[in-house]
């Protein structure tokens, strides 16, 4: 495991790596801010810093699970919220759990691997010196975590539009079978997208509507903007969505088209053969009293009977383009 521990004061730079004592100072004072960054925690880790920080019973067992619904849950004036960071190479979504533990001044994050957003709030924060301290609380530093996982689901939405577009174009090209599969494997990313934003979506709209102490009054309208962000972002891939819909519909009609083309095609060419061997099954067949067998020309009046019937019906076929 890996722990990064940084204290914030009024006034005065943040302090990475504090000792005990400064960190149970940070505890006892409601001006300072504690952060504790976890990464890949063990039980013993987890039981630990939830029995360090006097975890709710249920908050302790969410913290040992993985692959939770996201979801915010109030404990008295602390609050257990788990969220994912979204990436995407391809079609292959990554989604990385994140538990984020929230006092009254004191915020504990814990993830199994790096998360982008996490390191760059981290940095930012560090570098914000004495200035920016006077506004870094434990409501802020939520809001910053969570603005920073939700900017980055833009590129992920933004990835799935190009491909959702290339298929679109691909699907009136001929002979490209493997289209249909990909626009499923489309669907799915959606789907997989689809359900971590909505019930983020709800987290975000329980911060913002609850009565949360340790959320102040002036960062909700922070909250609000992250809540419309992510709501947007539903509201695109749902609209993806009924874009692949539509997709597939168009891609079954042209494929559909296509058949319809070759079987208009095999019809009239079986019809044009069937014309032509009509003629040479007749005199084909074994009878002695056939007059036109005798026919010093009979043979390429044969000829000639059939070509002109296979021509006449090809000009009939091409012109009510069957052919």
């Amino acid at each position: 495991m890996t722990r990064q521990t940084i204290v914030f004061r009024p006034g005065m730079a943040p302090e990475p790596d504090p000792s005990s004592e400064q960190i149970a100072a940070a505890c006892a004072s409601r001006d300072q801010l504690l952060w504790i960054d976890l990464l890949a925690p063990s039980t013993a880790d987890i039981d630990a810093i939830a029995q360090e920080f006097e975890f709710h019973p249920l908050a302790r067992e969410d913290a040992h699970h993985r692959r939770q619904r996201p979801k915010v849950d109030q404990y008295g004036d602390a609050l257990f919220i788990v969220f994912y960071a979204l990436s995407v190479e391809d079609l292959q979504v990554t989604q990385e759990e994140i538990h984020v533990y929230i006092g009254p001044n004191v915020v504990i994050t814990m993830s199994d691997h790096p998360i982008p957003a996490v390191l760059d709030i981290r940095q930012r924060w560090l570098e914000a010196g004495p200035a920016g301290n006077g506004g870094q609380t434990a409501g802020m530093l939520l809001y910053a975590l969570l603005d920073a996982i939700v900017d980055d689901y833009f590129p992920v939405v933004d990835h799935l539009s190009e491909l959702l577009d290339a298929a679109q174009e691909r699907i009136f090209e001929a002979q490209d079978t493997g289209n249909q599969q990909h626009v499923y494997r489309i669907v799915r990313t959606l789907l997989l997208v689809r359900r971590v934003l909505a019930p983020e979506r709800d987290v975000l709209n329980a911060l913002v509507r609850r009565d949360i102490p340790i959320i102040e009054a002036s960062t909700i309208v922070y909250f609000q903007d992250v809540y419309d962000h992510i709501l947007r972002m539903a509201e695109t891939i749902d609209t993806y969505r009924e874009l692949v819909a539509g997709a597939i519909d168009v891609q079954l009609a042209v494929t559909s088209n296509r058949l319809n083309e070759v079987m208009k095609r095999m019809t009239a060419l079986s019809i044009i053969l069937m014309s032509v061997t009509l003629i040479a099954s007749i005199y084909g067949m074994n009878f002695v009293n056939m007059p036109e067998l005798d026919w010093h020309y009979g043979y390429p009046i044969a000829i000639t009977t059939m070509v002109a019937i296979g021509a006449v019906l090809f000009v009939i076929f091409r012109r009510i383009k069957y052919l």
